[in-house]
């Protein structure tokens, strides 16, 4: 049964972005950056699998995922929904029964073994299938599992991330490409945008994260990473 909440989009992205935060899931630290395997330099941290342990949490952002889908995509444009190894499985499997479909997943290589698989489940040929994650940065992983899913017969033209880095013009170039129209909740604008309501950092470290959020290869080559990707 579909239970999804039509909540207005803007107070969906700001109600995720002060969950997150209440649950320790995002942090910003400009003084000492975290650094990413890509080798940038980031005033910004998340940590999305930390939903899953708050169920009063877990249980909005999944309405709410629900909500994004049947408004930007509809009500019967899918025949699964897929989540990508490891993260994006339990979304899936919780998205999944929001919307009352199938769900499988998609391993990150085939097994290597046995029927040597690499979507687990059942997709038949031309299924329509919804790919999920927990975050995006710019879409590699996702295309990964989007790939994965049309090299097995799958259909896919949408894919939903609970949290959009939004920052990056490759990713939005990525998804055009691709023919996939992404959906999100949230984004890195919405959790500045709580942190200064609610004024949980000086105003030196809501800037220096402001310049990253406007020019994040700038400010990481300014602060010890890389400057091009």
């Amino acid at each position: 049964m579909i239970q999804a909440t039509f909540t207005d989009r803007a107070v969906m992205a700001e109600l995720v972005a002060k969950m997150l935060w209440e649950i320790k899931a995002v942090h910003f630290n400009a003084a000492q950056p975290y650094k990413f395997a890509s080798g940038m330099a980031s005033p910004v941290y998340i940590d999305c699998r930390k939903l899953l342990s708050f169920p009063r949490v877990r249980s909005t952002v999944m309405d709410f995922a629900a909500s994004v889908v049947l408004r930007e995509a509809g009500f019967e444009q899918f025949d699964c929904v897929a989540g990508g190894e490891t993260a994006g499985i339990p979304f899936a499997a919780l998205l999944a029964d929001r919307l009352s479909l199938p769900m499988i997943y998609v391993r990150k290589q085939p097994k290597g073994h046995g029927r040597n698989a690499q979507i687990e489940g059942n997709m038949p040929e031309g299924s329509r299938v919804l790919v999920i994650e927990d975050l995006t940065t710019a879409g590699g992983s996702m295309f990964k599992f989007i790939d994965a899913v049309r090299a097995a017969g799958g259909v896919v033209d949408h894919g939903i991330a609970l949290f959009y880095y939004g920052i990056f013009d490759e990713g939005a170039l990525r998804f055009a490409d691709g023919k996939v129209k992404l959906h999100y909740i949230a984004t890195w604008r919405d959790v500045l945008a709580v942190a200064k309501a609610l004024k949980l950092f000086d105003e030196n470290t809501l800037s220096e994260v402001e310049a990253f959020l406007d020019a994040p290869l700038a400010w990481s080559g300014r602060n010890g990473g890389i400057s091009s990707l």
